[in-house]
């Protein structure tokens, strides 16, 4: 017999879903002491002076015990581990007392088996309509999660924080291995050299050394590599070793700068191309009149300064000289002159004079600035000029974004004492 439309109207179809809107209006109809007894964190009320009144059954399968082995039993500072019963006495309960709340608070409870419990406390004072206090009500949130995650992002921080300290020792060593251990002793010549670091976490790319060729002469050169980190060393490696066999093979300045020129553009030349400043010196005692004949060739680096027995200070023009590596043929600028006794030569890198200093607003420090301070300190030993710049440099701070190289060679007088 078929269904009429008054049968199907009689009942629910067995085949429609339940109403889920009357399932979940029944779940409202909690009562207040479930919500209270099974609620997702911990509740106890004691008396003023912390014994337990009451306390949650969350509470209770948190810690194991039974409600008679709290209630009126114990108080709740006997739940707090040693640790936690001297912070209790010391802070927690004099705030409660003078400010009738505090909430938030790390502590650890000690569970039945002796294990520990990391939890956040948060607790109030109730007070009649007088405003008397009557009882304590406090709020317990298992921090077990917090705590690991916690002990999980300390363990993460220390293992990051070694990983520096292992990344700055090997960029302290390789940096190390790009510069010479000890500049060579020249006969009637006094040399002094300084590398400032600007941070320990990266290899920078400035480079100097000094060495001998043959008949008597000697070889001097520093400059820069573009970039930093490990990149930035392999190039200044690479540019090292360059220098000091081209100056063997032919040791006139501009043939070198020419070599390495040739190595940069040739190895470096796709996607991405490395190059560098770079000036080099070929230095001749003057076994007759004193002192050295000295020929600089630049490849586009900041013009060495020259320092005059009698005060007067200026930089060695040396114009026109191109970028090393970045073009097949570079324009190669050079100078020859006199080192007499007296005369200090002194090179530096970039780094010195882009730093910023507050003493000028923070702007660079400047070719105009550098020079001014050298006339200052005309005459100068190679050693005077050395410690004096590095004073300068540290006056700037963090305002030295840059590695800075400086080195500078002296005639010393033989005839009078010299200035220090």
């Amino acid at each position: 017999m078929g269904r009429t439309d008054g049968d199907r109207e009689s009942g629910p179809d067995p085949e429609e879903p339940p109403d889920d809107t009357q399932a979940f209006s029944a779940a409202l109809e909690d009562s207040v002491e479930d919500l209270y007894e099974n609620a997702p964190c911990g509740y106890l009320s004691t008396s003023l002076d912390g014994q337990i009144a009451k306390v949650n059954t969350t509470l209770l399968k948190w810690l194991g015990y039974k409600r008679t082995d709290l209630v009126g039993r114990r108080k709740f500072s006997d739940l707090l581990t040693v640790g936690g019963r001297l912070y209790h006495e010391t802070h927690f309960a004099p705030l409660l007392r003078m400010q009738s709340e505090i909430s938030g608070i790390a502590l650890e409870l000690e569970a039945a088996d002796g294990s520990r419990l990391p939890v956040l406390v948060t607790s109030t004072v109730k007070t009649d309509s007088d405003g008397q206090p009557l009882l304590i009500r406090t709020t317990v949130f298992d921090a077990r999660d917090r705590r690991a995650y916690e002990h999980e992002l300390l363990r993460t921080r220390q293992e990051a924080e070694r990983e520096r300290e292992r990344l700055q020792q090997l960029a302290t060593t390789l940096q190390k291995t790009l510069l010479p251990p000890a500049l060579e002793n020249v006969p009637g010549l006094d040399v002094a050299a300084y590398y400032h670091i600007a941070s320990i976490d990266e290899v920078g790319g400035d480079f100097y050394d000094l060495f001998p060729l043959a008949a008597g002469t000697w070889g001097l050169f520093l400059g820069d590599v573009c970039g930093k980190g490990a990149e930035a060393a392999a190039v200044t490696s690479l540019v090292r070793y360059t220098l000091r066999a081209a100056a063997v093979y032919d040791p006139d300045p501009t043939a070198v700068l020419s070599n390495l020129n040739t190595v940069l553009n040739h190895e470096y030349n796709g996607t991405d191309p490395r190059f560098c400043t770079v000036i080099f010196g070929l230095l001749t005692p003057d076994s007759d009149r004193g002192g050295f004949r000295i020929t600089l060739a630049s490849g586009g680096h900041p013009p060495a300064l020259l320092l005059r027995a009698d005060g007067t200070a200026d930089y060695l023009p040396t114009p026109g000289g191109q970028l090393i590596g970045v073009l097949p043929d570079a324009d190669i600028a050079t100078i020859t002159f006199r080192l007499d006794p007296g005369d200090t030569l002194f090179l530096h890198t970039d780094g010195l004079t882009e730093a910023h200093t507050a003493a000028i607003g923070g702007e660079r420090y400047g070719d105009e600035a550098l020079l001014d301070f050298v006339r200052a300190l005309a005459p100068a030993t190679a050693q005077g000029a050395i410690t004096t710049v590095r004073d300068l440099l540290d006056t700037f701070g963090t305002g030295v974004d840059d590695d800075t190289a400086v080195l500078a060679v002296h005639v010393p007088c033989a005839d009078r004492e010299e200035q220090q």
